[in-house]
């Protein structure tokens, strides 16, 4: 984050805030009588109220922040249905999550709802199987479970570009930072985009700052270092190192990867994308599987046609690269300049394209 930006966070925390204040009506219905209904800001993700469902009903009164990020979740009932508090009466269905309300928050209902409409449907599938027919096609699963996501990083991307105007990307911030990258916070906010301002966006490019890579993190201090090579065989047995390829001008992704591994093979279009775009100018990559089983490994090479150089111990988790860079979850990669040094890490989707744009341009 650039320097002005974070000073700004740190002013904006430090200093008595002068939010105005809206007040809130909140009503709805659930046919769970007797149990607990919460209020929950979503800011902190903390409960400001709650009541017990009584004759199918419920309601809310007070007052917040304009345009405060709100929901409304149910005990035992895991989906909670956001609104922003924009001084519009909010009515809210529990049992099909449905809203009604504002302009702005109907159409945020509907978003939500349509998002998970993939999601829902495979959990259905899914529900169906038994433990052993799920253990049995566990890489078929991992692979539907992979595709919802894209959809919904995709399905985010879209809001962001028709909502523009209004609060509600906010809802779907995380993914987007997480597709994006979080370099696109100062953007955002450099362009003054309507929610630019509100206090959600920060939290969360922070929260994708802390699951992607946190400046506490181990893993981060390689970030600025020089590499540490790395010798393996290829699937001809041919011994090779990663200082084969840097220097001179090249730019190496180290993948981390694995036959057996879900996102891994769903993250790898995207690479070959990146690879294909940017090899002429410099761009190289290079495999390192934490594959056991030599055939599994050669056979996913060749399904997910990656043309650049493939190397492995054969050793699973024990593999000789897990402890040089305290790998303990893949897909990973670090990102080597010309002169070896690492200068990023764990760069997945749009996030490794815009780190190669701001290598090599368009």
């Amino acid at each position: 984050m650039k320097r002005n930006y974070l000073l700004a966070a740190i002013l904006a925390t430090a200093m008595p805030t002068m939010a105005q204040q809206v007040k809130y009506s909140v009503s709805g219905t659930y046919t769970d009588n007797d149990k607990k209904v919460y209020l929950i800001d979503k800011l902190t993700d903390k409960a400001v109220d709650s009541t017990v469902v009584a004759k199918g009903r419920f309601s809310f009164k007070g007052t917040a922040d304009k345009d405060a990020m709100m929901g409304i979740m149910a005990e035992k009932k895991k989906w909670t249905t956001v609104f922003f508090n924009d001084g519009t009466p909010v009515t809210i269905n529990i049992n099909d999550s449905t809203l009604k309300g504002s302009p702005l928050n109907e159409r945020l209902t509907q978003y939500e709802l349509e998002m998970d409409i993939p999601h829902r449907a495979l959990m259905k599938e899914l529900s169906k199987k038994t433990q052993d027919e799920l253990q049995a096609h566990a890489e078929e699963v991992m692979n539907s479970m992979n595709k919802v996501i894209d959809g919904q990083l995709d399905f985010a991307n879209e809001i962001f570009k028709k909502e523009r105007n209004t609060l509600i990307p906010l809802a779907f911030a995380e993914l987007y930072f997480y597709d994006n990258g979080i370099a696109e916070y100062d953007k955002l906010v450099a362009e003054k985009v309507a929610f630019a301002n509100h206090p959600m966006l920060a939290k969360s490019r922070d929260t994708i700052a802390s699951i992607m890579k946190t400046e506490e993190s181990p893993k981060n201090a390689f970030v600025g270092q020089q590499y540490t090579d790395l010798e393996m065989a290829d699937p001809d047995g041919n011994m090779h190192k990663i200082s084969e390829l840097v220097g001179e001008g090249k730019w190496v992704l180290v993948d981390f990867w694995a036959s057996w591994c879900g996102p891994c093979r769903a993250e790898m279009p995207n690479v070959l994308n990146a690879y294909n775009k940017y090899h002429d100018k410099g761009f190289e990559v290079i495999g390192v599987s934490f594959d056991q089983k030599k055939e599994a490994w050669v056979k996913a090479v060749g399904q997910l046609q990656m043309p650049w150089l493939q190397i492995s111990d054969l050793k699973g988790w024990k593999c000789a690269a897990a402890p040089v860079y305290m790998i303990d979850a893949i897909p990973d990669n670090i990102l080597i300049d010309p002169q070896g040094k690492i200068i990023d890490r764990a760069l997945r989707g749009k996030a490794l394209h815009n780190r190669l744009k701001s290598i090599f341009g368009e």
